[in-house]
């Protein structure tokens, strides 16, 4: 086939492809202000989806993420045995129920076994997973199973308290509700002494 036929089907093939435009985000939240009775295209909407797709792409940046590249070339050797404890840690995350906001914070605790990790990369663990649609419960499990599995300590602990709005806006609307769950693994679960000391130290104790 001569480049000049080539371009030429190249051509054809695009203005098919183009044909049936692609959906974006965008579209389907301007299909969905129009079923809810408002006007897509008034002044205050009128770039409202673009906005919209553009802070759920940011608000579910983890899926592009990646613990082990996260943590990687972060973990130090170290003859250090007592409790590493990061506590009010900021979270914010969507509901995968109602896709409404959840936030509060996250305290999170390890025994070392020969490794630390740098204290920064706590925080950016807790936000890639809770940069995804979630329920509280599965967030703090995943908090803790990375950590486990990529740090190897003796033990681990995750507390989170939030709120949700899906329980403040609508539902049974309780503005004060909070919920609280906790993830504990190896020394934290086996250990009773070092789970208080780590419940003790959240609650400033």
């Amino acid at each position: 086939m001569s480049e000049k036929n080539k371009h030429t089907e190249e051509l054809a093939l695009t203005d098919v492809l183009g044909a049936e435009k692609i959906e974006t985000v965008a579209d389907l939240v301007r299909r969905m202000l129009q079923l809810i009775g408002e006007d897509p295209d008034r002044d205050g909407l009128r770039h409202t989806p673009e906005r919209f797709e553009k802070a759920l792409r940011y608000l579910t940046n983890g899926y592009h993420q990646d613990a082990e590249k996260l943590l990687n070339g972060a973990m130090f050797s170290v003859t250090y045995d007592q409790m590493v404890l990061v506590k009010d840690i900021e979270v914010y995350s969507l509901c995968e129920h109602h896709m409404l906001p959840f936030f509060g914070k996250c305290h999170v605790a390890y025994l070392p076994d020969k490794k630390v990790v740098g204290l920064s990369k706590i925080p950016r663990l807790v936000n890639m997973f809770a940069r995804r649609l979630q329920i509280q419960e599965r967030l703090t499990n995943q908090i803790a199973s990375a950590i486990q599995q990529k740090i190897a300590p003796l033990g681990v602990g995750v507390v989170i308290e939030a709120r949700h709005m899906c329980m403040v806006m609508r539902g049974v609307e309780k503005q004060n509700s909070q919920t609280v769950t906790s993830a504990m693994l190896g020394s934290f679960r086996e250990n009773v002494q070092t789970r208080e000391e780590f419940l003790s130290l959240i609650r400033g104790q």
